[in-house]
């Protein structure tokens, strides 16, 4: 068995995480397990996107809608887990389909020789069948942005999930689960649970709570913590290698960021903190299922190269209420591009954008959106920085959504003709016509918690139990890169 890192407090518990979205570094996960520094090692999957992507996935395949990249990291980790019997790994990479996925898990460990490696698996946040049943009762499922009611898209949902807290997860680690296969969980809560399970603290330990909680925070998304998206990123070293994070957390629920020995990148006061902000609204109330985190008390100290010691976090009970994401048909989409060269290259891309929605529109088709972009002009971000001088080069990106196919596929063969029948200069078209493809709405919305948590289940079985429950078949669809 590898031996632990030197510098590490022994009472701490070490949890790294190798993942912050589907299609993240597919070496990390293996290079942070492979030193024995960890005790836990989390997978954070999923975001509104990869739910539409797997919610695709299984319409297509009943047996689909997990993240097929976890069973064969399970695979590349079997030989991990059996030096390291210690070893733990959390992930939501079961999506909508968390059963499936221990059952693919299940037969690669027991083909093995690993079968009674016990995994875990979390269900109940996928809500999908109580929709109407919910608005039947009257609960207000209104989108939190636009307050409209559910109803005009209930018809079309495809996907509902509610994000559940760490409690679940917890409990299958003190049921000796190896492996904790999870649906839609908050991203914090990855953290919490081992945090929970390991030091015995009680689900009204706000203090503490709050503090792994933010150690899930600041690991969440990865290299974000070790570097990635820094302002100083021309300063790091051996970016290529960059490591990924690990937190040190101990008893009261302070913690250490740190990263693997020897790897690239950078932990820093800067760094950490950028992360801390990341997608936060407001820092004195950072919401999540199992407490509200206060990060305005927070003391972020660096402690040595590549640690950073971080105290204070206070918490407050969170709210009745649980985040549901739903996923909904919205028509059909597709999206070209072209780049355009010379003299006036601006006006020439955005003529072109309008050329070919004229076009579309004379055929006898009114989209219902479009976007034009042109990149190299200023549109990555709108009416904040302009090009100083005008642009010899740009690209001009269309993008079309409509509910009747024919007209987005109408679309699709109007790029093609501006190559010649438009402005000079028009290359790279070289890719080919762009095809349609189904799109989809987001929709979130707040539900009441006891309506949530009563849905959740936590089934415990060995890896070869789990084989024997299910063909295992993974999709061999895999996310945009």
């Amino acid at each position: 068995m590898a031996s632990r890192a030197a510098d590490r407090d022994p009472r701490t518990l070490a949890v790294g995480n190798g993942a912050g979205f589907w299609g993240d570094n597919r070496d990390a996960p293996y290079l942070l397990a492979r030193d024995g520094q960890l005790d836990v090692l989390t997978l954070e999957y999923l975001a509104e996107l990869t739910m539409a992507i797997l919610s695709h996935l299984r319409s297509k395949d009943p047996s689909a809608g997990y993240v097929t990249d976890f069973p064969e990291l399970v695979e590349r980790l079997a030989p991990i887990l059996e030096e390291q019997p210690e070893l733990r790994i959390v992930t939501n990479a079961g999506g909508l389909n968390p059963s499936a996925c221990a059952a693919r898990c299940g037969a690669i460990l027991a083909r093995g020789g690993a079968g009674e490696t016990i995994i875990g698996v979390v269900t109940g946040d996928d809500v999908l069948e109580c929709i109407p049943g919910w608005i039947e009762a009257g609960l207000d499922l209104s989108d939190l942005e636009t307050a409209e009611p559910i109803a005009g898209v209930a018809g079309r949902l495809v996907a509902a999930n509610v994000y559940l807290g760490a409690q679940p997860i917890a409990e299958a680690l003190t049921r000796h689960s190896r492996l904790v296969v999870t649906g839609r969980v908050a991203d914090a809560s990855l953290t919490l649970g081992p945090a929970a399970a390991h030091f015995g603290w009680s689900w009204d330990d706000w203090t503490r709570l709050a503090g792994a909680s933010t150690a899930g925070h600041l690991i969440e998304c990865g290299a974000q913590a070790t570097g990635g998206l820094w302002h100083g990123w021309a300063e790091l070293p051996d970016f290529a290698g960059i490591g990924y994070p690990i937190a040190e957390i101990d008893a009261e629920g302070s913690f250490v960021i740190t990263k693997p020995a020897g790897t690239g990148g950078l932990v820093s006061v800067g760094t950490v903190t950028e992360q801390l902000l990341y997608e936060i609204d407001d820092p004195a109330r950072y919401r999540t299922p199992d407490v509200d985190v206060d990060f305005t008390r927070l003391s972020i100290v660096q402690q040595g190269m590549d640690r950073v010691a971080v105290t204070g976090a206070a918490g407050n009970p969170p709210s009745d209420g649980l985040k549901l994401v739903g996923v909904y048909r919205d028509g059909w989409t597709a999206s070209g591009m072209l780049a355009v060269v010379g003299r006036d290259a601006e006006a020439k891309a955005r003529a072109v954008g309008s050329i070919v929605l004229e076009r579309v529109r004379r055929s006898g088709f009114h989209l219902a959106d479009s976007l034009v972009e042109c990149f190299g002009a200023g549109d990555v971000a709108p009416g904040v920085v302009r090009p100083t001088a005008p642009p010899f080069e740009v690209m001009v990106r269309i993008t079309v959504r409509d509910p009747d196919r024919a007209a987005v596929e109408r679309f699709c063969r109007e790029l093609a003709p501006v190559v010649t029948a438009g402005p000079p200069g028009i290359a790279g078209y070289a890719a080919g016509r762009p095809t349609p493809r189904p799109a989809f709405g987001y929709w979130p919305a707040l539900v009441p918690r006891a309506e949530a948590e009563a849905r959740v289940r936590i089934e415990v079985r060995t890896a070869a139990e789990w084989a024997e429950s299910s063909s295992g078949r993974v999709d061999s669809t895999t996310p945009p890169s």
